[in-house]
């Protein structure tokens, strides 16, 4: 096995020929510590040949190099302390609940390490008294949402709703429509929760017809508050009808009454790209008086819910007994407030990934695999930014392909640029299991055997199957990762024995100034294929 030495030029001290270069030095983008010299992967973000590397070491953070005495990494410490693993998500779902919703940002993470330890969380420094807990992390959310007066913070979005109900309307009403009592996919059912809480439901309309007129004839002596729930995971189609939320705004104020908004999906702002999804400052705009959301949904931040509005009513909500029991902690509270303070988060990143580069990042790496032994193939593919409780619907491509009669011009591309799904690719790819609008994408498509044996690795990677094929969507992959992407496939297709190997395949390499790879040439000798059977 050679050694390689992590130099400015890229070059490896064995040969002349290229290593794996990531785009960063010290720490990966994603917020991963660059690996130690130890695991084999040399420093600064530089991979050796994917059929070589330790990738348990890949989502490592640095150790002090000793000169006498051994340390053991972080992740090494991390993995006998948790059952949590590292997954690589190319499922093209960019809020997967299963994976834990939003990956952080390096600034989160950064902010984690230094809150593992002692702070000042309820101290203030200069006085020597005690200080608001959470007090910065307050100030930067009340910052990036100028239009709320007052702002909150607890340990997820039903704990804030709850919370605001329990605050706000006690044992009376709750004003609310059919349409909007939903259940999630894990059975959570919001009308449990809020009869729970010692309030009565006034449910208002039908499942798919609401008016205005029918809040304003539910409305009484016993109304605590109104609440408007923005269905996030399902949609009603047809005959619909809805009041505007700010008519609804409007009429809880002639009523006197407060209205309390769950808009859930975390956008603090509009979103050009997710027109139709609600943002908070919009909402506080049109009046609604309690806006509850969450934080690592399209926020991109840990798991708290967030609540802003009326000062008077924050202000009930936070002095409410129940409150001590949904506060966060400082580790929540130091990755959100970094996450307010730097918002180009892995999901923002994500959601305004250019499609051309995604096209060329999956053309670079099944190219690499193919000549690697591996049946790899570029298409296109959509991508969602929900994977939670949505039906799903053909993509563009395979309806394209359906309404031309099954029949494609050769050489044909779609309007992002790949080669479209159907006959000519061999496969057609179908919608999946989200909800939300679509994102152009693509994804490198392979033999359905891997999927397990990617699942099962190290580091997991989370695929879709469909049709026959395992779809690696680029779209959720970070850039940066797109190496290490490649050496477990390898590493699987070696496992479940999909790999006809008959010659040294050529090395994927990122240049410094660049977020797309290039196809270079390098030997890597057989031997060092884990598990390998000679020709």
């Amino acid at each position: 096995m050679r050694r390689f030495d992590h130099r400015k030029d890229g070059q490896s001290r064995a040969g002349s020929g290229p290593i794996l270069q990531a785009p960063s030095r010290g720490r990966h983008p994603t917020g991963h510590a660059a690996v130690p010299a130890r695991s084999g992967i040399p420093r600064g973000g530089a991979l050796a040949s994917p059929r070589v590397i330790d990738r348990t070491s890949l989502f490592a953070s640095p150790a002090q190099d000793s000169p006498t005495t051994p340390v053991a990494t972080p992740m090494t410490l991390a993995r006998a302390a948790t059952g949590l693993r590292p997954v690589i998500n190319a499922t093209g779902v960019l809020l997967h609940g299963g994976l834990g919703r939003a990956p952080l940002s390096a600034a989160a993470r950064a902010a984690l390490d230094l809150a593992a330890g002692t702070t000042d969380l309820e101290l203030d420094l200069g006085t020597g008294r005690r200080g608001r807990r959470g007090r910065t992390a307050l100030a930067a959310l009340a910052a990036a949402v100028p239009a709320a007066a007052g702002v909150h913070i607890v340990n997820n979005n039903a704990a804030g709703l709850i919370l605001a109900v329990t605050a706000l309307a006690g044992r009376r009403e709750i004003v609310v429509s059919r349409g909007e009592l939903v259940e999630t996919a894990d059975g959570f059912r919001l009308p449990e929760l809020l009869v729970c809480t010692g309030a009565r439901l006034r449910e208002v309309g039908t499942t798919n017809r609401t008016t205005l007129g029918d809040y304003a004839d539910a409305i009484g002596p016993e109304t605590g508050l109104v609440l408007h729930v923005h269905p996030s995971s399902y949609q009603v189609v047809g005959l619909t009808d809805t009041p505007a939320i700010n008519d609804l705004a409007a009429l809880c104020a002639d009523f006197e009454i407060p209205l309390v908004g769950d808009c859930g999906s975390g956008l603090l702002h509009p979103e050009p790209l997710l027109a139709d999804e609600p943002d908070v400052t919009t909402w506080l705009g049109f009046g609604v008086n309690v806006v509850t959301t969450s934080a690592d949904k399209l926020l991109g931040g840990p798991q708290c819910g967030l609540l802003l509005g009326r000062a008077d009513l924050i202000d009930r909500i936070r002095r409410h007994p129940m409150a001590r029991a949904m506060r966060v902690g400082k580790l929540t509270l130091a990755a959100l407030e970094a996450t307010l303070s730097h918002p180009d988060s892995p999901v923002r990143q994500a959601l305004h990934a250019r499609p051309e580069r995604l096209t060329t990042r999956a053309e670079t790496l099944a190219a690499w695999l193919r000549r690697s032994g591996i049946a790899a193939s570029a298409v296109a593919s959509r991508a969602v930014v929900d994977g939670g409780g949505g039906g799903s619907s053909p993509l563009p491509n395979d309806a394209a392909f359906r309404r031309s009669g099954g029949h494609r011009r050769e050489g044909a591309r779609d309007e992002d640029g790949m080669a479209p799904a159907g006959p000519e690719s061999g496969l057609t790819i179908k919608g999946f299991g989200g909800f939300g609008p679509e994102l152009p994408s693509a994804a490198v498509a392979l033999d359905a055997v891997i999927a397990a044996p990617l699942r099962q690795g190290e580091p997991s990677v989370l695929g879709r199957v469909e049709q026959g094929c395992c779809l690696l969507d680029l779209r959720t992959v970070p850039v940066e990762l797109d190496p290490v992407l490649a050496a477990a496939v390898l590493a699987a297709a070696t496992e479940a024995g999909a790999t006809t190997i008959t010659d040294a395949p050529t090395e994927p390499h990122i240049a410094e100034d660049a977020d797309v790879m290039t196809i270079e040439s390098m030997a890597i000798p057989r031997a060092t294929v884990p598990g390998r059977r000679a020709p």
